[in-house]
């Protein structure tokens, strides 16, 4: 029995990420019609980058993920040529297998996305039967139907669309839970008197970075601070800028420094920031034509994340 989708089909992907650019790279290699939903203004999803006006110029934040690693073979050549066409580069601050998108991390997703047929500001809330597949419901969604449905969001995400039509997937995301991450993101008017570009595991900060000075980016002094996830699930109802106030004090710990206020700063609460992986790799009932993909199925890497999507794409032939 042919338990794949045959060629020419039509595909919904939720989730407009790393992952689900992925497995929308794949399909449409298979000659699969692919259609993306992402509830976001834009590209990026944890490979954003914030820009905030300043007094000196537009500081920039790649307030998510700050940095990929290329391991698998296939990945490695994929980000070769993003290499050669000036969209990522290494990042030695970071180790010696760093990279970053150029001129900021969201670059590399916003040139994939450009290849597909993506709809933002589209809020999935639910996927029904209709008489060809599947039809998704939700905010601005066109009345369509779809031979097959991929979720490519966080896992606490993925259980609540599966709930519903695949119980036994949706325990298998609702048992791969994600941390939480508050990000505070710091511009100033002169360069902090250190040395120091990077910092891990000091304190309640998991990682803090001079974002100016990672290769392609310029501005004014930019720093990203990120909280340790037991931090931010103790702090995740304290107001913003108390959230602010606490983070800045905090690098100024961690660099020694006496830290004066910033000349604009913001902070962003990631919900579902990491998550440790199953090891599934990718989620696929044939029967129902649904299937799962995203890094919380592998490992928390960006790597782990375009893996996976590629993963899914080939369970389905």
């Amino acid at each position: 029995m042919d338990h794949g989708i045959a060629a020419h089909r039509c595909i919904a992907i939720i989730g407009a990420g790393m992952a689900g650019l992925s497995c929308a790279d794949a399909l449409v290699a298979q000659g699969h019609s692919v259609k993306l939903f992402d509830k976001a203004r834009g590209s990026g999803g944890r490979m954003s980058t914030r820009r905030i006006a300043t007094a000196l110029g537009e500081a920039s934040f790649d307030y998510g993920a700050q940095y990929f690693t290329a391991r698998d073979a296939d990945f490695m050549r994929l980000v070769s040529e993003w290499s050669v066409r000036g969209l990522a580069c290494r990042w030695p601050a970071a180790g010696s297998d760093a990279w970053i998108g150029l001129p900021g991390m969201n670059a590399v997703v916003r040139d994939m996305a450009a290849r597909h047929d993506t709809h933002y500001g589209r809020m999935v809330q639910g996927i029904a039967r209709a008489d060809r597949g599947w039809r998704l419901v939700g905010e601005h969604i066109e009345p369509e139907s779809f031979d097959a449905v991929l979720l490519a969001v966080p896992a606490e995400q993925a259980a609540t669309l599966l709930g519903p039509i695949d119980l036994g997937m949706a325990r298998q995301a609702l048992a791969a839970r994600s941390q939480p991450c508050w990000t505070g993101m710091f511009a100033f008017y002169d360069r902090l008197p250190t040395e120091t570009a990077t910092l891990r595991n000091h304190g309640v900060i998991s990682w803090a970075a001079r974002n100016n000075a990672k290769p392609g980016r310029d501005g004014p002094e930019s720093w990203v601070v990120q909280a340790s996830g037991s931090w931010t699930s103790e702090h995740m109802g304290t107001d913003p800028e108390r959230v602010e106030k606490l983070m800045l004090a905090e690098l100024g710990v961690a660099l020694h420094l006496e830290i004066g206020s910033p000349i604009a700063s913001a902070v962003h609460r990631w919900r579902y920031a990491m998550s440790a992986g199953s090891g599934d790799g990718a989620l696929w009932n044939a029967a129902l034509a649904i299937g799962v993909c995203g890094d919380w199925l592998l490992g928390p890497r960006v790597e782990c994340a375009w893996l996976s999507g590629k993963a899914l794409a080939g369970a389905l032939t």
